[in-house]
């Protein structure tokens, strides 16, 4: 059926109707037009030439059609892709924010702990200045009273050797040596 009306179509819209003389006859060109495109027309249907066109037509669509689903698919593939890596993105930048919390916040321990080391490290050196400083007034006083003893022994003897006898000075050492004898025994 469909043969059918390609070939009326082909044939009625012919301008052989317009040309002089007989229309069937070798001597129209026409005619002879007419024929060789029918015959070429038919040598086309005799060999499936608008099948294989067809064919190839509906495999190409298919092979148009399974490229649009491996797109599809491979863009559903990207974006299942690209939503996993933003999620990662989310998690990495959320654990980024939690170690810089983590090190400000040990900064500011370490920060504490520095400042209690600092008053502890000034506290002892505060402790040993005045031990050296106590040392220094022990040793100063000490020195003192050394002189001070020493000056009063020079003065008593220089008193005494002034005032004493030899008869009182031999009398008090033999009392001294008395005194260390019976202290020794």
């Amino acid at each position: 059926m469909r043969k059918l009306a390609t070939l009326l179509a082909l044939t009625s819209a012919t301008p052989a109707f317009a040309a002089s003389g007989p229309f069937v006859s070798l001597g129209n060109t026409d005619f002879i037009v007419l024929m060789a495109f029918i015959l070429f027309v038919l040598v086309l249907f005799y060999f499936k030439v608008p099948s294989m066109i067809g064919g190839m037509l509906d495999k190409r669509a298919d092979d148009i059609k399974s490229e649009l689903d491996e797109a599809r698919a491979l863009r559903e593939e990207a974006q299942t892709i690209l939503a996993s890596y933003e999620r990662k993105q989310k998690e990495v930048q959320a654990q980024a924010d939690r170690i810089v919390e983590s090190a400000k916040d040990e900064a500011k321990l370490a920060a504490e702990a520095a400042k209690e080391d600092l008053k502890n490290s000034i506290a002892r050196r505060l402790a040993a200045a005045e031990d050296q400083i106590a040392s220094a007034e022990a040793a100063a006083v000490k020195e003192v009273r050394d002189q001070a003893i020493t000056v009063a022994i020079k003065a008593s003897s220089a008193i005494v050797a002034s005032q004493m006898t030899a008869a009182q000075g031999n009398a008090l050492i033999e009392a001294a040596v008395k005194d260390v004898e019976a202290k020794l025994h």
